[in-house]
């Protein structure tokens, strides 16, 4: 029987866990939800995803590349940009999977954010839909239909992982606990939940 469901991680990578280059609160207390979420869908034959954000040094969206102040927006190649601390460069241990993450569960990586032209906050295109990654071919020929999804960062990655995968037509279920965001103001993991609800996706709490 082939399964219909599928477990999408997002982005959980030392960067963006504490000591990391762009850490976010609590990134790491994510973990543990995604170890208990994994080995569930393991058991079950169900894949598991990682995404990766797996850029080159000197990637356009970083504010050292510019002179710019992090955190603060600009411009990249015509599309709108955070301007971020150098993070989650190619083979570096900051890109490396949180070493807490079992990854003997994990069915697929997703690396993304390669092209140093544009950001790519999404695990299925960049920022400005110009390329695609490999996962919605790879979800499509597995016969999946509906993704749970949490990680890193609820207000960044998550959220638009979330928005392109229910435009993509598969349903989704966002567990709350497993994603903590970087909230640039401080409501913005709270709107970003809001907005992938209004846009069609189950938030599950716990």
């Amino acid at each position: 029987m082939r399964a219909h469901q599928a477990l999408l991680l997002i982005d959980l990578q030392n960067d963006f866990c504490p000591g990391g280059a762009l850490a976010v609160a609590g990134g790491d207390e994510t973990i543990a939800v995604a170890n208990r979420l994994a080995a569930g869908f393991h058991q079950r034959g169900e894949p598991v995803i990682a995404t990766l954000d797996w850029h080159p040094a000197g990637h356009g969206s970083f504010a050292s590349v510019g002179g710019n102040t992090p955190g603060t927006c600009g411009e990249l190649d015509g599309l709108p940009q955070v301007w971020w601390p150098d993070h989650c460069i190619q083979h570096s241990r900051g890109a490396e999977l949180h070493p807490g993450l079992v990854q003997s569960a994990i069915t697929l990586r997703v690396f993304k954010g390669e092209n140093p032209q544009v950001d790519s906050y999404s695990a299925f295109f960049d920022n400005g839909r110009r390329q695609a990654t490999a996962l919605d071919g790879w979800l499509k020929q597995a016969g999946i239909t509906s993704l749970t999804v949490m990680g890193l960062a609820t207000d960044y990655c998550v959220k638009y992982s979330v928005l392109d995968a229910l435009s993509l037509g598969f349903k989704v279920t966002v567990i709350a606990e497993g994603c903590r965001g970087v909230n640039l103001q401080p409501e913005d993991s709270a709107e970003a939940l809001k907005a992938m609800q209004n846009a069609g996706a189950l938030i599950q709490q716990a």
